[in-house]
């Protein structure tokens, strides 16, 4: 378990994967083609190895369907940190600093608008 924690902690550290994930998030079962086209900056590869990094931890599963491969967001560990690490720390407090610190920053917004 801790081997497979670490592993989406790794995957989840880089930014890019985290906009990779949230491309699936908005638009689930993408080909590295439509993923390459919300990606401009980068090549077909760097897709493709940010994909790999994702599917190792588990947190994109991949589907072929003829010659294309269909790759789907798995939220499952994501949720398994959530559970180990939010639970530990009482979520019902985080939430609050969290909604808090949300507050303060939309009323600084707010002034300086």
């Amino acid at each position: 378990m801790v081997d497979d924690l670490d592993a989406v902690f790794r995957a989840l550290a880089d930014p890019t994967r985290r906009a990779v994930l949230d491309a699936l998030f908005v638009q689930d079962g993408q080909s590295l083609l439509s993923l390459c086209d919300a990606f401009p900056e980068m090549t077909r590869f760097g897709v493709m190895k940010h994909l790999t990094v994702l599917e190792a931890a588990n947190l994109v599963t991949t589907r072929k369907e003829g010659r294309t491969k269909r790759h789907f967001l798995n939220p499952v560990p994501i949720q398994q940190v959530a559970d180990r690490w939010i639970g530990k720390y009482a979520q019902p407090f985080t939430r609050a600093l969290v909604d808090l610190k949300a507050e303060v920053e939309g009323a600084t917004e707010r002034n300086y608008a």
